[in-house]
């Protein structure tokens, strides 16, 4: 009996030590913390960026250039303010910042050109958190422009027992004639390459500029074709000239300071406005069908009426008054105020017209809104501020975006007429020209008096405006402009 006691004792007394034991080696310790703050603080996991990106700034947009950064890294931003200045394909527009915080990083530097949308441009932080922590993300954008040498890679690997030898330009199996484009055919033609070294990757199996280009850079023939013109100390036989109409193997070098050599030229890169002028000039002439008419305007009475206005210290130009006219027949003939979509014509409730204006990059359009319910002095005033911003490339998206009826005048330049390539999706643009002086017989009085007159033309899409409704539009906006007192009441 004293023997299970003890016994039992004994185990009740191993049992309260081993628990004491499991506690001890449980218990947390303040290394085990620190070790566990250590892993989660941003020194290892870095700070969680707000990306910005490269944003569409207009619709027409595809890629943009970083032309300035306002913000540096480490400065504070708040909401609504100025990140950097992107040109797009119209202007150059300012990125403002939806969030606050700190910018932490930039990752395009100023100049970098042909950025594409939701290209990631720079990492802002939170508020309160450190910024040169920033987590860095991981290098996509660098993957698609290394995407191309990876089969040269992978063919090298394949025979690594083949002795190194110089590049050899692709070779290319042909089983018919031979389709060059003119650029193509000129620069073998020039460098003296065979046709059929090139890999063609035009459309059919046509070879374009860009597959000589790139045959011209890992040709060792056209590299060392200028050697032998060098002159050489050892006699040699004088080559015999090249027959008449044949062109040289050696392109003519143009020299700084002298009238450049036949066949010489020299390549501009293109802008983005440029670029994109291009397109839509492209897109307008071969998938809208253009009708044109013409007609001449009596200007007596808005250069007598300008007179009038300039004693009393109002200043506004013969263009306001087109532009008020313009307006007032949209706002009479609503079914010239249009726009095409994918389905058909689309009616617009108010008359926006676009004023082309000629920068330094290229045309672009500026908008005066309800051009319909403005005098011409105000809309003098408007379309001199949006011309002043457009020059400067300062244009906000909403100030040329919109735009219902297009106007272009040359007359400033002395241009008696011309026809003007519609603005898609709008339906008409007008044409204006210099005004000038003509003798006409007057009809009531069967004598001969001098007349100012002005020529404008319509270009109209002949699926929304067909001929006989331009026509109307076109008597209606001379009718208007003969009588500019017309004009206030409308």
């Amino acid at each position: 009996m004293a023997a299970s006691l003890r016994l039992g004792r004994q185990g009740i007394l191993f049992g309260l030590k081993l628990s004491n034991v499991n506690k001890c080696l449980c218990a947390p310790h303040p290394w085990q913390e620190h070790v566990r703050h250590l892993f989660r603080s941003p020194w290892i996991l870095g700070v969680s960026p707000v990306q910005v990106q490269m944003p569409a700034l207009s619709p027409t947009m595809e890629q943009g250039n970083i032309v300035k950064w306002l913000k540096k890294e480490g400065e504070a931003v708040a909401a609504g303010d100025a990140l950097c200045e992107i040109e797009t394909d119209k202007a150059v527009v300012t990125l403002e910042s939806n969030d606050d915080g700190v910018m932490a990083k930039i990752l395009m530097e100023e100049g970098s050109r042909n950025v594409p949308l939701g290209t990631l441009i720079a990492l802002m932080v939170e508020e309160g958190q450190d910024w040169k922590q920033v987590e860095m993300p991981p290098p996509n954008a660098a993957a698609p422009p290394a995407a191309p040498p990876v089969p040269e890679a992978a063919a090298a690997s394949v025979v690594p027992a083949a002795a190194p030898s110089p590049v050899t330009p692709p070779k290319r199996a042909t089983s018919g004639p031979l389709r060059l484009s003119p650029a193509a055919r000129h620069i073998l033609d020039t460098h003296g390459l065979e046709p059929k070294l090139a890999t063609a990757t035009g459309p059919r199996g046509l070879i374009t500029k860009e597959d000589v280009l790139n045959l011209l850079k890992i040709s060792p023939a056209a590299k060392a074709a200028p050697a032998p013109a060098a002159p050489s100390p050892a006699p040699t036989p004088a080559a015999a000239p090249p027959p008449p109409g044949s062109r040289p193997n050696i392109p003519p070098l143009s020299v700084p300071g002298k009238p450049g050599a036949p066949g010489t030229f020299t390549e501009i890169p293109a802008s983005n406005v440029r670029r994109i002028i291009a397109q839509r000039l492209t897109q307008s002439k071969t998938t809208i069908p253009h009708s044109y008419a013409s007609v001449d305007c009596d200007m007596a009475a808005v250069m007598s009426l300008r007179k009038d206005l300039a004693r009393d210290q109002i200043k506004v130009s013969v263009n306001d008054f087109i532009i008020k006219a313009a307006a007032v027949t949209l706002k009479e003939m609503p079914e010239v105020n249009v726009t095409w979509s994918g389905e058909g014509p689309r009616a617009l409730d108010s008359v926006h017209i676009s004023i082309a204006v000629a920068t330094d990059k290229g045309l672009i359009t500026p908008i005066i809104r309800d051009a319909a319910n403005k005098g011409v002095q105000e809309i003098s005033a408007n379309i001199k501020a949006l011309a002043q911003k457009a020059r400067d490339g300062k244009l906000l998206p909403e100030e040329y975006q919109g735009g219902s009826f297009s106007i272009s005048n040359l007359g400033m330049f002395g241009v008696s007429g011309f026809s003007a390539v519609i603005n898609p999706p709008q339906a008409c643009i007008l044409a204006v020209g210099t005004s000038r002086s003509e003798l006409r017989l007057c009809e009531d009085s069967q004598s001969l008096r001098t007349q100012q007159l002005m020529t404008v033309t319509l270009s109209s899409d002949g699926r929304m405006v067909d001929d006989e409704l331009a026509s109307r539009f076109l008597n209606k906006f001379r009718s208007n402009l003969e009588k500019p007192q017309r004009m206030a009441l409308a």
